[in-house]
């Protein structure tokens, strides 16, 4: 179970190794994906807050990426942040997803990615509910439904 510790940990010390590494160019991406899911995923996009009807969705199954399909998140540790975006307390395994500092907009953050191949998620805060007081705040275009 990840903590604010093991996230910092992660940006000072790196990521672990994904199982598997999916390797695309740009231009592979843009032909794969839809625009503004290649904007949100592969260019570090923001979809509007409140902009999905995924916030609301509370129904078992797990979430993959919506690039290369990699799972990252169970719907078991969704819950309702407010935000305006998907929320998760932890991620599905331990390496499924990355950290990395975000120092643009003049703000600083930790980015989350897709650690199989690089797509955009979002964000990570310390101030999300027991047992991690994580909130992984997901752009919803950079996710998929994978099912029960």
């Amino acid at each position: 179970m990840h903590t604010w510790k093991d996230v910092l940990e992660r940006l000072a010390r790196g990521n672990p190794m994904p199982p598997a590494r999916v390797e695309r160019s740009p231009a592979q991406w843009r032909e794969l994906l839809p625009p503004d899911v290649f904007h949100v995923t592969r260019e570090a996009g923001t979809e509007r807050a409140f902009s999905s009807p995924m916030c609301s969705l509370f129904e078992p199954g797990r979430y993959g990426c919506a690039c290369c399909g990699a799972p990252l998140f169970d719907a078991g540790s969704k819950f309702e942040s407010h935000s305006g975006w998907p929320s998760f307390t932890a991620p599905l395994a331990d390496a499924a997803v990355a950290y990395r500092m975000d120092e643009s907009h003049g703000m600083r953050r930790v980015e989350i990615t897709c650690n199989a191949c690089d797509g955009h998620l979002g964000h990570v805060f310390p101030d999300g509910p027991p047992p991690t007081g994580l909130r992984f705040c997901v752009n919803a275009l950079s996710l998929r439904k994978l099912g029960g």
